[in-house]
């Protein structure tokens, strides 16, 4: 399938979506990969996450770059040799890939019931204002995890805790943004939030607060 979804938060920073219903001979054939990210993406035992992995390089490609322009470091945060923010994400059967001129993060993540089993493992003040009997509550859930996820890839701090560092203001569906913050070190670092479901999925990116 093409691209699925384009998102412009704002105009330094672009967001694409892709929905991968490809085989992974059809993902592959039409792009260029570097001898270690063939070796990387031949040596994986799920076909999903081989999927996966090539569809980044198609919304890559999206952007004007190829897999030669990408680059991780020992955190394993991705980099693009131009000096440009990046982050990446897919999950099951959608990937995504952000580009901004300011540090960023991105998460996409399907919704399961299953995440609240973990929820006291990445959540404590929002328990606060999260409803556990209410119908949205896996929803709601799934944007913190997602939101949280996308600080942890931006930060890309050794050490950082969803739980002990990170927290979500207040929100509801409808918003599709709030703010968020890292407490690190004796140091606080704001966020603005975007997140959006389709198709059974959620996906959350952050940007520092403008």
């Amino acid at each position: 399938m093409p691209l699925y979804k384009t998102l412009i938060p704002n105009s330094q920073t672009t967001v694409k979506i892709w929905k991968i219903d490809e085989s992974f001979d059809d993902l592959l054939k039409p792009i260029f990969l570097k001898p270690e990210s063939l070796n990387r993406v031949l040596g994986m035992k799920s076909e999903l996450h081989q999927r996966g992995f090539l569809s980044v390089r198609h919304l890559l490609a999206e952007f004007g770059y190829t897999d030669s322009d990408l680059f991780y470091d020992d955190n394993g945060k991705p980099h693009l040799k131009d000096g440009k923010h990046i982050s990446i994400t897919h999950s099951f059967t959608f990937s995504g890939v952000v580009v901004s001129e300011n540090v960023v993060g991105i998460d996409i993540e399907k919704q399961r019931d299953k995440i609240g089993i973990i929820a006291h493992k990445f959540m404590d003040y929002e328990n606060q204002y999260l409803n556990r009997d209410a119908d949205d509550y896996i929803r709601k859930l799934t944007v913190v995890w997602c939101i949280k996820e996308s600080l942890y890839k931006l930060f890309a701090t050794p050490g950082l805790s969803f739980l002990q560092h990170t927290l979500v203001i207040p929100f509801e569906l409808v918003d599709t943004e709030t703010r968020a913050w890292i407490d690190y070190d004796n140091k606080k670092h704001g966020y603005d939030t975007t997140f959006l479901e389709f198709e059974g999925f959620t996906c959350a990116f952050a940007l520092p607060i403008s």
